[in-house]
């Protein structure tokens, strides 16, 4: 069906919320106005649920290829589309590492044959492949992904002169995983000498420090200042780091922008006794002063986007002792719902998620023609039920890894439709498979 016409959706959209019919047309939103008739499309009677412009996440790894044991591109989109996000941007940190422009094509026609949702790719950057760095399309890659700090993979950047080389010469935007990787070996260095192998998961906020965190941000920053990049911090998870960015300069004119992540929003160091590993993610999560810092640094627009960092593992590497549990967890299923809840708990508004989303994902990135409900765009695109509560259970989740940190949490909101570039590919808990995402251009 190329026409679909939702009746009576409440728009959330651009700082306003509103009651419209929305025509989509040929993969575009063709016409928004109070009353439209057009014979022959697909009605959708949206009256009571709120239309959003779809969830563009800007950092996820989908785990193909090589590690596919834990995920694959096709189920990972598959539960991001359910959770109401219509575009991913996947990082390098796969096997191998997406470190060579071939490498990054081969992951390109995967997505091209398998992706539910659209897509971009980040090229990876290590100590020794500038070269093929600077081959880098502004026009149709998202941007570099730089590790300032050891994550999941072998991609640390530690060189001096690498780094300054990178932030000079980047063609596009550079985004990094900032963590002093220097100050996370003294403090587990101390931490083993006092108790060895015990190492318990309480400490992981410990040795994965606040300090770690600023040290590498205030770096990057620093960086980013003397040679003019067009930088990008990912998953900042201290209050302290939330000063380093500006929040006078308008969105799309800033040279450093920032990013919160769905999981330092929501747990803190309190939830590791209950959680453990679930929750073991890097950065790490840590106080409640950090969680609240963090959102507010979200409202006051000092941090300007949200996304999710989904890192799947499988419940048995997850259920190794702390020490040699692997960080991160799968969230692209419940981010959108978990904001959700946020805003029922007065937290956020409703414009400021869509904002923090969609809108400024997509100024940030320079994302052509998506991001907002606005006539001629794509209609990338999500119906939601704000009053449909729904339970997390190990029996719901999507995930190829099959579990959730949000196991067990009931929220209030329900993805009810997701449209991808005027698809419908998620109804109701039923899915269009035979219908793929686009690959993401860039206004650059």
């Amino acid at each position: 069906m190329n026409t679909i016409l939702l009746k009576s959706a409440t728009l959330v959209n651009e700082n306003q919320i509103y009651v419209s019919d929305v025509l989509i047309k040929a993969g575009r939103i063709d016409k928004i106005a109070p009353n439209i008739e057009y014979a022959g499309a697909m009605e959708i009677n949206a009256e009571g649920l709120h239309l959003l412009p779809g969830m563009i996440d800007d950092q996820v790894h989908f785990r193909e290829p090589g590690l596919t044991h834990k995920a694959d591109i096709f189920s990972e989109s598959m539960a991001a589309v359910a959770g109401g996000i219509t575009s991913f941007m996947e990082m390098p940190n796969t096997v191998p590492n997406t470190l060579t422009q071939s490498l990054l094509t081969d992951k390109y026609n995967i997505a091209a044959e398998v992706s539910l949702a659209n897509y971009s790719f980040y090229m990876g950057a290590s100590n020794n492949n500038l070269e093929e760095v600077l081959k880098t399309d502004p026009k149709n890659v998202c941007g570099i992904k730089v590790f300032m700090g050891s994550s999941t993979g072998n991609m640390l950047v530690d060189n001096e002169q690498v780094l300054e080389n990178i932030f000079r010469e980047a063609p596009i935007l550079v985004a990094t995983h900032c963590e002093d990787e220097a100050t996370i070996q003294r403090n587990l260095a101390e931490y083993k000498a006092q108790y060895g192998d015990a190492l318990t998961i309480d400490m992981h906020p410990k040795i994965r420090s606040a300090e770690a965190c600023y040290l590498s941000s205030a770096l990057a920053v620093s960086l980013a200042k003397k040679f003019n990049t067009r930088l990008h911090i990912l998953h900042i998870s201290t209050a302290a780091e939330v000063s380093l960015f500006d929040n006078i300069t308008p969105l799309k004119d800033k040279r450093i922008t920032a990013e919160a992540c769905v999981h330092h929003l929501w747990f803190d160091d309190r939830d590791y006794a209950e959680k453990g590993n679930w929750i073991k993610w890097n950065p790490a999560i840590k106080t409640e002063a950090d969680k609240n810092g963090v959102l507010a640094g979200l409202l006051n627009d000092h941090i300007d986007v949200i996304a999710t960092d989904h890192a799947p593992h499988t419940i048995a590497e997850k259920e190794q002792p702390y020490a040699a549990a692997p960080s991160g967890g799968p969230l692209v299923q419940h981010a959108l719902p978990a904001l959700l809840e946020l805003y029922h708990q007065g937290k956020i508004t409703l414009e400021k998620i869509v904002e923090k989303t969609a809108h400024n994902v997509a100024t940030c990135f320079n994302v052509n023609e998506r991001g907002f409900i606005r006539e001629g765009y794509w209609a990338d695109l999500v119906l939601v039920n704000l009053n449909d509560p729904f339970k997390v259970t190990r029996q719901n989740v999507l995930y190829k890894c099959g579990w959730s940190p949000f196991e067990g949490q009931t929220f209030r909101s329900e993805i009810v439709h997701t449209f991808i570039s005027g698809k419908l590919a998620y109804s109701k808990g039923k899915f269009t498979t035979n219908e793929t995402g686009m690959r993401l251009d860039f206004k650059r």
